[in-house]
Formats: C-alpha cells, structure tokens, sequence
C-alpha cells in the first residue's frame, strides 16, 4: 500500500494496526508534512499517544518524478539504522522502529520541532561548536564496524555518481541553468568544456562507484542536518555506501565554503577530522561538489548573485585541479 498526504486516516489507521505497528488503544488524529523531501514521501503520524514518522520509497525522486531512483533506497536506510544505530550515534540519529520491504516503508522516531542547516546559505555563518559537532559525528559513522554484506546500494549512487559528476559538466543536459539565473549556462560553459577539468572529475567518480570500507553517509549536507534547539541530528543515510571518508568531509567542507565564501575552512574542518584522510581527496570532492550545486540541477537555496557565484566556481575550478 502506498501511503500519502491524501490516503484517507482510517485507511492508514486500518493498514498501520494490521502491521501491528498500533495498537487498538491508539488512533491517529492527523497526519500532515514534516518537511520538504526530496526522495521520499514523508509523512508525520499524530496519534492519542505520541507522534512518529513514516518513510515511504517511490520508483522515482519525489521532488523530481522524472527521475526514476531504485526502491530498495529505503532498505538501505534501514539497514544504516540497524548497524548505526549505537553508541554515541544513537543520540543524533533518529530510532527505527519497524520496517516493512514489500511496502517499502519505514517507521522512525518523530525528532520533533527542527530545522535544517539551509539557513546558513543565507546567515553566511557557521557557528565554530555547530561544525565541531558535525565533523566528529561523521568520523563517528566512518568507524562504525559494518557487516560484510551490508548493502552496496550501487543503483543510488550510480544516480547521484551522474548528478555529481555527469550532468553538470555535459554541455547539453537537458537542464536549462538561465531559468535558475539569467547568465548562469554561459558562466558554466567553459567548465564544461575543459578537458583536464572533466578527466579529474571523471577518475573523482570512478572512485566513488568503487567499493570500500568505510561507512559513508552519502548526502552529508546541510539538508540532513537538523537542528533542534541546542541539539543536531543527523537524517537521511539512504545514500550510505561502504567507501572513503573524503567524500563525507569533502562534502562538509564545500557547503560551509558555500555559506562562508571562506576557504579556510577547508583545513579546519580536515585538521578537526584528524589523521586519516587524504587531504587532496578532500578539496578535490569539495572543488566538485560547490560545482555540482551551483552548474548542475541539484539546486541549493543560494542566493547569490551571478559575479559571486563565478568566484565559488573559480575556487572549485582551483580546489579540482590540484
């Protein structure tokens, strides 16, 4: 069954209990949107009793229903919560409690009143403590010990390897860039046309569609970082993969550059990692990922003019061609 804003409560009641996921003394009240989602149909249950999440997987992207994505998305995330959900991890993720494979469905730990970190694209400001926080819980889950068979989730990330390394650099994509920002697809056309430039990039994501060992989040950006008074949590690990901790890092990196314009950050955030990474990997992925998010169609709230987002791309040019 496949569960939306408009399924009626009693049908959801009724499918929910024949689950065994309620009880007959509980009843749903109201179900409404968390959130913008992009993947996912997302729905908060409210209930007599309490309130949770349900996560539901389509054969497409939510946001984006021409793009097909692969079911099995939602298993992967729930195989995330089974292996890292412990230790210090259990504070800043949220706790899975039941998941259904035929229906695709997952039921999670209701957060709460939160807000993601997209605001710092407009604030230009990161708190120090913020990014401390968030470099030592992705460290956190690149030493998870993971089972040999954990899912290699290769039909996701051969769609985000052709969204972060494909897509933006074809001159004819399909994605108009001017209907973003006027001017913004002939800004990108050099880009596109730079042979070196796309070499790196192309070995970049040979790299990332290979196997490793260390546990990735996968989309550690500021939209899967919630906030919720002094607290963060951490949502969204069905881009998980085993691979390499710079990709991770590298992300982090690039939307704080994004947000700060500052490349500081770059060292402070790899210094904070600590021993381990291959710091050239690192401000490789950062150089592509502000590429990807300013050139490409996974588009940012990122209100910059067309002058900064030619400096942001010419950082990105220097940061990939080290």
């Amino acid at each position: 069954m496949q569960i939306d804003l408009k399924t009626p409560i009693t049908d959801v009641q009724q499918y929910l209990s024949a689950k065994g996921w309620i009880d007959k003394t509980e009843h749903i009240l109201a179900t409404e949107k968390p959130g913008e989602g992009n993947m996912n149909v997302v729905l908060r249950i409210k209930t007599n009793l309490r309130t949770f999440i349900l996560k539901q997987s389509r054969p497409y992207v939510q946001k984006y229903k021409e793009v097909e994505a692969p079911l099995e998305r939602i298993n992967v995330e729930y195989q995330f919560y089974r292996h890292g959900y412990t230790g210090t991890l259990k504070q800043y993720f949220p706790e899975a409690f039941a998941y259904d494979g035929h229906d695709h469905l997952l039921m999670l730990e209701d957060l709460g009143t939160c807000e993601d970190m997209t605001y710092i694209y407009n604030s230009k400001v990161v708190p120090k403590e913020r990014i401390e926080s968030l470099v030592q819980i992705v460290k956190a889950i690149h030493n998870t010990t993971i089972a040999a068979d954990f899912p290699k989730n290769l039909k996701l990330r051969q769609l985000n390897h052709q969204h972060i390394f494909e897509l933006p650099f074809m001159m004819d994509n399909g994605f108009s860039l001017n209907k973003v920002q006027d001017g913004l697809q002939e800004l990108s056309e050099p880009y596109k046309r730079n042979k070196d430039l796309k070499s790196i990039i192309k070995r970049l994501g040979e790299k990332y569609l290979s196997p490793g060992e260390v546990l990735v989040h996968g989309d550690y950006y500021p939209g899967s970082w919630m906030t919720c008074a002094d607290r963060i949590h951490i949502i969204d690990p069905e881009f998980c993969f085993l691979g390499f901790a710079e990709f991770d890092v590298g992300v982090i990196a690039a939307h704080i550059i994004m947000a700060t314009k500052n490349t500081e950050y770059l060292g402070t955030i790899t210094n904070q990692y600590g021993d381990g990474l291959d710091s050239t990997l690192v401000e490789q992925i950062a150089g592509v990922e502000i590429m990807r998010r300013i050139i490409g169609l996974a588009q940012l709230p990122l209100d910059r003019t067309l002058e900064e987002k030619e400096s942001l791309l010419n950082i990105a040019h220097k940061m990939i061609m080290l």
